[in-house]
């Protein structure tokens, strides 16, 4: 294959032409589809001159006609290729029209326009538009769409688009027309069309000036009972951005659409939402806690977007992170609001320590804001997105609430309309607080996970403490050395009596709050405090106020303090996970060379302590004593030496049965008294008992004894939800007990017909810890419920053994590498963008023992070799091979 091209930040250039407007007219067919497209088109006087041509993208398609201000081209006056039609002689403003035919149907990639069972659907971001027809097929290239679309009227009575509906009517032969109008500029990545037999769940929503908005969500027929938590969610969301933002929807309809294939969560376009199913369909029998959470969390996201992606929109695909971490953000704050504020940011923070530090310490490592791509669907990363908001919650952090919302308000009131850049957002926030953000804009250019490191002094004569702290970042593939960071760094110190401290630094006047944002910005800077009666405990990084690597230098009595003490909830569950992964830790030393693992009985006690403790949250009980996973333990361990699977899971099983037999009528009366009293409510202290019931049964099941299991399996049995229901059949799955298979195949024989449910009938199958567990996925790959063209299958049958299976895929043998190269050459040739987050999971491969080492290598080294490699393929295994 040819080498693909790199893109650089560096070579942006604004585009030769505009399109002011596109009318699209699109007539869908059993087998084929036309699509019919009116620019009208002016050049950029800026960048271009009569002897610039017009090049507009496509590919997948065949060009029926072209036609110039009415006038037909000839084939000498255009040419086209793979990827492009250009056109040389064209006059400052004209009118294109073509006619091109395209094939969704046979379209697997689920880039542009394809069929999801019996509807029609579309997705356009990063580059799909391209699949449609020609256009120039770029952010910054605003118009006006308008849309009429033709289909057979019994097959698909519903056909929708942008904006708002215009007119429609019925044709002679048995098909009928719909027009849509979007009165709002956007790129088009954010068209949208969907088609299909669907029932509408109809709502409207009233906004802060007195107007009406029609709701509409779509789903197919059989899925109409599930999808009023979602519009519950929607209401919710749009009163949230009113009251906090000030952002009122401005259209008159606003739609979502559920559809099975998709590659993404949930996209976001003007007025017309499509949504994986999994974000939408959600009734108390077939959907957890979690995914209640996850649906009212991306309904959100997505819905924030109008102002935060679409009314503002990006300058180019660099700045991906200007509406997706500024949007991640805001639905944090929206989840925050409606759930716990403490037990969110904790979830929140585990999935950028588990996910975007290692990506931060990978081959694919990248700033927030990329400098280079090969394919840009290889760029909607952790990085972007989570790490992303948290640079955006550090602007909120140095400015304080009052001053993000001036920030955002100048924002919205400068930019409405406009492609612009990561500056822009940030030299509204500047400016709307007279702040200096020039060293923090390094946080979107340099890559890596900054280090900082604490030294502590107290001066009892002097009643002084000193903090010294030193900020590095460790290189990364682009960039050796790294300038300081502009870090805000919140801080509270806690007295022998558990309780915080007035804060003084020397040169104040009085003692201030109990909590401070210290900001760093030179690589070592010392903060003193005075009128400090005893050397403290200091509560550093609260809230995890920056994303960096900590390094404080506690003890074990130090963390355990905090963990018992701290008054800030995200720094309490820190130390209780640090202390936890410290004892673990030392129990893989003690198993690699062959010592009896044991388990200190203060770690026991202080488990029991927070298990029983009636004063806090339920929901922040059973985080805080979710111990930290294999792979989060893996992550921990690749920082002094070779990644040790086997040691990982040994030491990680002997402390859970440890404690599940030291505190077993702990963990029984916490089950007992957690039960649920009434009907399943998707409520914060319902949701809260539930998790902590369910952890304890987690932890019983570890006993392994046939008491225990016919327990387990009575929950499952008798489980009126499914957070029950899951709970104890995840438990049941990792168990060689005579309950396991039946309960197995009652759950596939209950929920066969709901591909939703299915796929947590697969995930839990793959991450099952027992031996065979590879065999039985290969065994799954045939089942007639699962389909490799179907990305939430791939995800939860080949992603979850690969990706939430760590001993088992990485066992010493190789195989599973081997299967996991297979799935990836046969994915690549169907669909390259779920490739490419599959074989992503060998990006850590030198991180292994040299065996392990030389297996993966080989592996990726024969995917590298597949001919026709996709380009989302190649840019990932490249670097992981470089």
């Amino acid at each position: 294959m040819e080498t693909p091209q790199v893109k650089y930040l560096r070579d942006y250039r604004p585009p030769a032409y505009w399109v002011d407007t596109i009318d699209l007219n699109v007539e869908l067919k059993e087998t084929d589809t036309l699509v019919r497209s009116t620019l009208t088109v002016r050049r950029n006087t800026d960048e271009a001159d009569e002897t610039t041509p017009l090049i507009l993208n496509g590919r997948n398609m065949e060009l029926m006609s072209a036609m110039l201000d009415g006038n037909p081209l000839s084939e000498d006056q255009y040419q086209t290729d793979a990827e492009h039609l250009t056109i040389s002689d064209v006059p400052a403003r004209f009118t294109l029209e073509t006619t091109v035919k395209i094939q969704p149907q046979q379209n697997t990639s689920l880039e542009g326009l394809y069929r999801s069972g019996g509807m029609f659907c579309t997705q356009c971001e990063a580059e799909g538009f391209r699949n449609i027809t020609w256009f120039p097929d770029r952010p910054d290239v605003m118009a006006r769409y308008s849309c009429t679309i033709v289909a057979d009227r019994k097959k698909y009575p519903i056909l929708l688009s942008n904006g708002n509906l215009t007119d429609s009517g019925d044709m002679d032969d048995g098909r009928h027309w719909v027009r849509w109008e979007d009165p709002f500029k956007k790129p088009c990545y954010l068209f949208a069309l969907v088609a299909g037999d669907l029932f509408c769940l109809e709502d409207t929503f009233r906004t802060q000036s007195g107007r009406d908005v029609a709701l509409r969500i779509f789903v197919e027929h059989e899925n109409r009972d599930k999808c009023d938590y979602a519009m519950q969610s929607l209401r919710k969301s749009m009163k949230w951005d009113e009251e906090a933002y000030g952002r009122e929807y401005d259209l008159d309809i606003y739609m979502i659409v559920a559809v099975n294939d998709f590659n993404m969560g949930a996209m976001e376009n003007k007025g017309l939402n499509v949504f994986n199913s999994k974000y939408v369909l959600a009734k108390p029998e077939t959907a957890t806690d979690a995914d209640f959470w996850n649906i009212e969390r991306v309904i959100a996201h997505e819905y924030f977007h109008n102002w935060t992606g679409n009314r503002i929109t990006l300058r180019n695909w660099f700045q991906l992170s200007l509406k997706e971490g500024l949007t991640v953000f805001r639905d944090q704050e929206f989840s925050s609001d409606m759930t716990s504020r403490p037990v969110k940011r904790i979830a929140d923070v585990r999935v950028l320590r588990a996910y975007q530090f290692p990506e931060d310490g990978g081959p694919m490592a990248h700033p927030v804001r990329p400098a280079s791509y090969i394919k840009m669907d290889n760029f909607y990363t952790v990085t972007v997105y989570e790490k992303g908001a948290e640079v955006i919650r550090m602007i909120h952090r140095l400015l304080g609430p009052e001053g993000f919302r001036k920030g955002t308000d100048l924002y919205f009131e400068r930019h409405d309309g406009q492609a612009v850049s990561i500056e822009e957002f940030v030299g509204a926030m500047a400016d709307a607080n007279g702040a200096d953000f020039s060293q923090f804009m390094r946080w979107y250019s340099q890559a890596g996970t900054p280090e900082v490191t604490v030294k502590r002094a107290y001066d009892a004569e002097n009643r002084t403490y000193a903090l010294t702290f030193t900020q590095k970042c460790p290189p990364t593939p682009d960039m050796a050395d790294k300038a300081p960071m502009h870090i805000p760094v919140a801080l509270g110190l806690l007295g022998r009596d558990g309780e915080d401290m007035p804060l003084q630094l020397r040169g104040e006047s009085e003692p201030g709050p109990t909590t401070r944002v210290l900001e760093l910005r030179a690589a070592e800077e010392t903060f003193e405090f005075v009128n400090v009666p005893e050397a403290p405990v200091p509560s550093i990084l609260r809230g995890f106020s920056a994303p960096v690597r900590l390094r404080a230098g506690y003890t074990d009595e130090e963390q355990a303090f905090l963990f018992a003490c701290d008054s800030d909830e995200f720094n309490r569950w820190d130390a209780g996970q640090n202390l936890f992964a410290k004892v673990m830790l030392r129990l893989i030393r003690d198993i690699r060379v062959g010592t009896a693992p044991d388990l200190r009985p203060d770690m026991i006690e202080s488990f029991r302590q927070t298990l029983r403790n009636t004063d806090l949250d339920k929901s922040f009980i059973a985080q805080a004593l979710t111990l930290p996973t294999e792979s989060e333990l893996a992550i921990l361990m690749s920082e002094s030496g070779d990644i040790d699977p086997d040691a990982i899971h040994a030491a990680r099983h002997f402390t859970v049965r440890t404690l599940a037999q030291a505190l077993k009528s702990d963990f029984e009366q916490v089950f007992d008294e957690n039960r649920d009293a009434g009907p399943y409510r998707v409520e914060p202290e319902a949701i809260g008992r539930r998790s902590l019931k369910n952890l304890a049964l987690g932890y019983l099941g570890k006993l392994e004894t046939p008491a225990v299991s016919r327990f387990i399996a009575a929950q499952f049995q008798k489980a009126d939800n499914m957070t029950d229901e899951i709970a104890a059949l995840s438990v049941l799955s990792h168990m060689d007990c005579e309950e396991r298979e039946p309960a197995i195949a009652r759950f596939y024989e209950r929920w066969q017909s709901d591909v939703l449910v299915l796929d947590k009938w697969f995930a839990l199958q793959a991450a099952a810890r027992l031996p065979g567990t590879l065999d039985k996925v290969k065994a799954l790959l045939e089942h007639p419920d699962f389909s490799i063209k179907n990305p939430n299958k791939v995800r939860a049958l080949i992603g979850a053994f690969c990706g939430m299976n760590p001993w088992r895929f990485h066992d010493a043998s190789g195989a599973g590498y081997e299967f996991l190269a297979d799935r990836v050459i046969e994915l690549n040739a169907i669909n390259p963008q779920i490739a490419s987050r599959m074989v992503a999971v060998l990006n850590h491969w030198k991180k292994y023992d040299a065996g392990r080492q030389a297996l993966m290598k080989t592996q990726l080294e024969r995917i590298a070799a597949t001919p026709d490699l996709s380009e989302n393929v190649y840019e990932i295994v490249s670097k992981a091979l470089a």
